[in-house]
């Protein structure tokens, strides 16, 4: 994964924040998300459905279906009435393809108006593709291949380059055009699938991986959790290769609707269209010869709100942006991670890299933002709360096994034990080398907060190097007092567990002045 310029001046954008209401008016649902909007980093703080079906037989009666009508109208009312008493006034409604192709599509957006004050914008196939692919590009900066955002009425593709968008389109394949109220049958599904996507001309050539938006195919990557026994259940660049989707494809397409309905995770309101979505999935991956399927849990709706966002803010890194979010309420001395990530470049500088020299460096970063994540926490659980919240937070730009690397640095922050980890198959995502870097860099963590006393003046008079055999500090003569015994046993933690030697070199003239 390549990585967006890192941020020069977070804590003074962070420190300002915006409130923005999204909502997604679709053939399935009616969504509202409330973002709260702190430099790069999108936070959702407030997310509701309501599953109207209001594409239901638009297909056969070209009109939106009555009881999805009312349901979604009385949707609205609420989320007008909520975001009244939040005081959110920065909001934005989107319709799509149901809303679009009916009929009585423009009563139904002069009904809105008039029951809810909402502006509602209805989105062309075009919009919506760019849209859906913008939500990626804020998700995963680095999306190489196709975006397929997958909604009741309609399927929008669009080319990803670098997490931007090329030439979009918007199909009619979404399980409402193609199902109406029949029965799936397979072959006749494939000839007409295999038709459309083929005049699109977006499959030609591809490769690389395939990024799927929308909630059937969410509701697949659910299934794969339970049916693989996968350890990490965040569906957020969760990622499988072509053979793994192909059984994932089969396991849709042959479970009982009972088995569906009873998996974690999967709405009983997506069964019926589960096997259709998975079906969908096996020709896109065979006809665009994809070797990896990845979701996305970013969308049309995250490309609404970054659509609105400057140019120089998207273009910084999402990962480092949401780990400051997330940990600077929490920070005793806000501007210490900055500083301490500046102060373990020597020591990681000399080291084997856990994925790449660059993407090390973003990891770094989000690493030292969130060293003082479980500073209000009790001290008997700060470990187990830090390193679950980093697991699980709604980060973008962060692929699993990297996830699983930032959270073991973090438990490593708190606690230095190791067993704790080993016997949690979620942290068998990494390699060992891997689980060693992050434990060096956990505990590099949590001697440089110890040292300092979370001051990056003080912080200054001690370095940190590492060779083939010793991890090297390096204390400043005025900071000699300072250099106590928890701080030895720590530095001689940090080396034995990377196997080497702890020493200790006392300088002066080391750094600012800090008496």
């Amino acid at each position: 994964m390549t990585s967006p310029p890192l941020p020069s001046d977070f804590v003074a954008e962070q420190a300002i924040h915006r409130d923005i209401a999204v909502i997604d008016v679709g053939s399935n649902s009616v969504r509202l998300v409330h973002f709260r909007v702190e430099g790069r980093s999108l936070w959702p703080i407030f997310n509701e459905k309501v599953m109207a079906g209001l594409g239901r037989g638009v297909h056969d009666t070209g009109k939106l279906h009555p009881e999805g009508r009312e349901i979604a109208l009385r949707a609205l009312k609420r989320f007008q009435r909520l975001l009244d008493a939040k005081g959110v006034s920065d909001r934005h409604v989107v319709a799509t393809a149901a809303v679009r192709n009916a009929s009585d599509g423009p009563d139904f957006i002069e009904a809105v108006a008039e029951r809810t004050g909402l502006t509602v914008r209805v989105l062309s196939g075009e919009d919506e593709a760019r849209l859906s692919a913008a939500g990626v590009g804020a998700g995963i900066p680095d999306a190489q291949g196709l975006m397929g955002d997958l909604g009741g009425s309609s399927l929008e593709l669009t080319v990803m380059n670098d997490g931007l968008s090329g030439r979009g389109v918007s199909t009619a394949l979404g399980p409402q055009e193609m199902l109406g109220d029949g029965a799936m049958d397979e072959p006749t599904l494939i000839a007409s699938i295999d038709a459309v996507l083929g005049a699109t001309g977006q499959l030609t050539g591809q490769g690389g991986a395939f990024y799927a938006v929308g909630g059937a195919w969410r509701a697949l990557g659910q299934l794969a959790f339970a049916r693989f026994g996968y350890p990490l259940n965040v569906v957020h660049e969760f990622s499988l290769n072509a053979r793994q989707t192909d059984e994932l494809v089969r396991l849709a397409t042959q479970l009982s609707p009972a088995s569906l309905r009873g998996t974690p995770g999967v709405s009983s309101r997506r069964v019926a269209t589960l096997p259709y979505a998975a079906l969908l999935l096996r020709r896109i991956m065979q006809l665009g010869q994809f070797k990896r399927l990845v979701f996305s849990a970013f969308g049309v709706r995250e490309g609404v709100l970054a659509s609105g966002l400057p140019p120089a803010l998207l273009a910084q890194d999402p990962l480092i942006a949401g780990a400051e979010a997330m940990a600077l309420p929490n920070a005793p001395t806000p501007d210490f991670g900055r500083a301490l990530a500046r102060w373990l470049v020597p020591a990681f500088g000399a080291l084997e890299t856990a994925f790449s020299a660059a993407r090390d460096r973003v990891l770094h970063e989000a690493a030292t933002r969130l060293t003082d994540l479980g500073a209000r926490h009790h001290p008997d659980h700060r470990a187990d709360l830090a390193r679950d919240s980093v697991l699980y937070a709604p980060f973008a730009g962060v692929t699993h096994a990297e996830r699983v690397y930032l959270a073991a640095a973090i438990h490593y922050r708190y606690a230095g034990k190791r067993g704790v980890l080993e016997d949690n198959p979620i942290f068998h995502l990494i390699s060992e080398d891997q689980h060693n870097l992050a434990q060096m860099l956990g505990l590099s963590l949590r001697l440089g907060a110890k040292l300092s006393g979370r001051s990056p003046a003080l912080l200054d008079r001690y370095a940190l190097s590492v060779d083939a055999n010793v991890i090297r500090l390096e204390v400043d003569e005025s900071v000699r007092d300072l250099y106590v015994e928890r701080s030895v046993s720590l530095l001689d933690q940090l080396a034995a567990a990377v196997g080497r030697t702890g020493e200790v070199v006392y300088v002066t003239g080391r750094g600012a002045a800090a008496r």
